[in-house]
Parts: C-alpha cells; sequence; structure tokens
C-alpha cells in the first residue's frame, strides 16, 4: 500500500469516528432533553390526587356499596385493618395509610381487577400498587395460625349434633375435604403440567373446613394434573400436615382413598342430593349416601361462598400474577372467609349458594382406582346399617331422611 492509499484509508477511518461520535452527543442530548420534558408531578397535583383518594375511601361507607367494592362492611373493613396493624405488622408510610393499602388489595381480589386499572382508579403508579399488594397479601397471611385451625375431635360438631338423621352416626366426624382448581399463569415449558380437564393451566388445591363452613386446612400449590388421591397423600405426611386425632375421620368424595381416617361414599349407589329428589333411599347403602352427601357437601359451600366473594381465584381468564402469587392469594382468600364469617356473615350469599350445590349435576369418577382399607369399610358398614335400622322405625317422617 503507498502513502497515499494509505492516507485516505485514515482519512476515511476518521471520518468514520467522527460522524460515530456526532450520533452519540446527539442521542446523549436527545435523552436529556427528553427528561427535562417529563412533566413531575407539582405539589398541587399530589394534594389533588390524594384528596381523590380520600374521597374514594370516605364514600366506601356513604354511597352504601362497601360490601360490594371491598366485600365486607365498613365495620368488618375497620376490625381487619386494624388486626392487620396489630398482629400482621403491616404498617402505613409517607404517603399511603394502612386503610388505603387494605381498601385496594380488597377491590382487586373481590373484583378481579387488573393492576393497570387499580393503579389508575387509585392515582397511584404501577409498581406502588404491585408492591403494596404483596404488602396487604404477606401480612393477611401471617394470620393463618389464628384463622386456619383444624380440629382436635373434642366436641362434636354442632351439625351433626342438633340433627337426629346425623346424629349419633356421624358423631365422630370432624369435616369434610375435597380439591378445586384455580387457574394460573406459568411458563410454556410448564404448561402441559398444569393442564388438567379444564383444558387451561390450573393448580389443584385440597382444602377441609367444618359444618359451619369454615375452613381448618389448606394446600395449595399441587400442578393441575396432580390427581386429589396424590395430593392428600402428601397432605398427610409433610411437616405442615393435615391432623386427624385418633378415632376421628373427615367425610371425602369417591375419588380418594377411604380409610379409618377418610370415609368416601360407596361407589356405584345413588350419592348426589339431587338423585333424591324424586325417590327416597331404597337401602342402607342409599341412605349412607345420601346422608354422606348432605353433611359432606360443606366444603362444596365453602369453595361456592369463597369464590363468589374474591371473584380472582374464580375466573377462567389467565390471571395477572404469578402461579406462586396466585396460590398465596387463594390462602389469603381463605383466611379472609373464615373472618368474615366471624364478623360479617353474610347469610343470603350462603344461602344462594346451598341452592346452586343442590341443584347442581355431577358426575362421579368411578373408574380411577381407589384405596380401601378394612377398618374403613367396617366404620362405614357399621354406621349404615345403624342408620337404615333407624330410618326404618320412622320411614314417614321425611325430617328424618
Amino acid at each position: 500500500m503507498d502513502d497515499d492509499t494509505l492516507r485516505l484509508f485514515r482519512t476515511q477511518q476518521l471520518a468514520v469516528v467522527h460522524l460515530v461520535c456526532l450520533v452519540v452527543h446527539y442521542i446523549i442530548h436527545r435523552t436529556r432533553q427528553n427528561r427535562n420534558e417529563i412533566s413531575l408531578p407539582t405539589r398541587d397535583m399530589r394534594l389533588h390526587r390524594q384528596r381523590v383518594r380520600d374521597e374514594m375511601l370516605s364514600s366506601l361507607s356513604s354511597s352504601g356499596k362497601c360490601r360490594e367494592i371491598i366485600r365486607m362492611s365498613e365495620t368488618a373493613f375497620k376490625i381487619l385493618c386494624q388486626k392487620l396493624k396489630n398482629e400482621g405488622g403491616l404498617r402505613p408510610t409517607r404517603r399511603m395509610s394502612v386503610e388505603e393499602q387494605v381498601a385496594r388489595f380488597l377491590h382487586i381480589v373481590g373484583n378481579d381487577l387488573r393492576n393497570r386499572f387499580v393503579s389508575w382508579f387509585y392515582r397511584r403508579s404501577g409498581s406502588t400498587t404491585s408492591r403494596h399488594f404483596h404488602r396487604v397479601l404477606n401480612a393477611i397471611i401471617s394470620l393463618e395460625d389464628q384463622y386456619l385451625i383444624q380440629p382436635n375431635g373434642d366436641r362434636v360438631p354442632k351439625e351433626i349434633q342438633e340433627q337426629r338423621r346425623f346424629y349419633p352416626f356421624f358423631k365422630d366426624c370432624i369435616g369434610a375435604i375435597d380439591g378445586t382448581h384455580v387457574r394460573v399463569r406459568v411458563p410454556s415449558k410448564d404448561a402441559p403440567r398444569y393442564r388438567g380437564r379444564k383444558g387451561y393451566p390450573t393448580i389443584n388445591v385440597l382444602a377441609a373446613c367444618t359444618f359451619d363452613l369454615k375452613f381448618t386446612y389448606v394446600l395449595s400449590g399441587w400442578e393441575g394434573t396432580a390427581s386429589d388421591s396424590r395430593i392428600i397423600k402428601n397432605a398427610l405426611t409433610r411437616n405442615d400436615k393435615l391432623l386427624i386425632p385418633e378415632g376421628k375421620y373427615y367425610l371425602v368424595d369417591a375419588g380418594l382413598p377411604h380409610r379409618s381416617s377418610l370415609i368416601a361414599p360407596y361407589r356405584g349407589v345413588r350419592y348426589h342430593l339431587k338423585e333424591y329428589s324424586s325417590r327416597g333411599p331404597q337401602n342402607s347403602r342409599e341412605l349412607f349416601n345420601l346422608r354422606h352427601a348432605s353433611l359432606r357437601n360443606a366444603i362444596e359451600r365453602a369453595f361456592g361462598v369463597l369464590k363468589k366473594r374474591f371473584p380472582i381465584i374464580r375466573s377462567t381468564t389467565e390471571p395477572f400474577y404469578s402461579c406462586e402469587t396466585q396460590s398465596e392469594i387463594f390462602l389469603a382468600c381463605c383466611i379472609l372467609h373464615n373472618f368474615l364469617l366471624d364478623e360479617d356473615r353474610d347469610k343470603e350469599l350462603e344461602e344462594e349458594v346451598l341452592q346452586e350445590v343442590l341443584n347442581a349435576t355431577q358426575e362421579e369418577d368411578t373408574h380411577a382406582p381407589r384405596e380401601i382399607d378394612d377398618r374403613g369399610e367396617q366404620i362405614r358398614s357399621s354406621i349404615a346399617n345403624e342408620m337404615w335400622s333407624d330410618y326404618s322405625l320412622y320411614l314417614n317422617n321425611e325430617s328424618n331422611v
């Protein structure tokens, strides 16, 4: 390469470097200019937004729509806020009260609202809305030991003791167990493990409840393809396990193991309450299944009330939150459900759900294998025979069914 060619090459290199420097300088200049053009909220704007939020919180009680918006009465809301402050460790921030944090959380779970809408509604940023949602979520979950209490079996449930058709036959029964599916959002590679019979990714949640519809145990997080039988085996052996006192049992559906601590209905025999509307029980097994269904539907009703109060766990659309957070949301909703049974029971909602359960048409999985132990069969047979003997003496008394 001669001298002239070399000088030309170096001149071109310098020109390219100069052009790159000009482009970089322009980008930096435009970036600084854009930052200067961003309008940060003025003091007046911040005060206006705060007035809007204060008015919204105030209108919860004055408008009479408190239960419609946050799924509980004003009195229950105040009690919950105080409890989360004193026992859940929830604290106000410089610009946000505990009441606003809790109201926004309840607004989201009680109406299945997206983060973007709630941020606009409360005049907050998306990051602020998300951050405080998780703070309230954690505060509620911290109350789990206070509200999800497993029965010790020291007394017969009044729902059994006060009903002649149940007592003394089910005197050792402490509750009912069932599973329910909740839609979740998972990465595409994990979707097959979570996509069960619903056709979309879900988690299969196992729960136990008493006959007054209070949840006593919740195991949330299993993928939707996991069977109820597999999940309950895990529930009985894990560290935070389902506790069943010696000599006591839960009522379960036909898809779960039948043993001394988990009493299932007879398979191949009429079971669901709707099936007995036109013709009463004809033998001891049918009578057992009828009364078993009448008691076990407590868990179906508990799930029904829970999902009507908190549509975020009932929705079939893909959720905004991760699978892990959606699982925690379900647990938090169960805690809130039990809290509201004490502080703000909604009898109309419970009656509405009861009618839906009574009129529901359900299919029994008669093909899935099921574990049966001899002691469980002895308990069920004994109950069925004693019931039938008693029922036969009062055959014309409808209240005895």
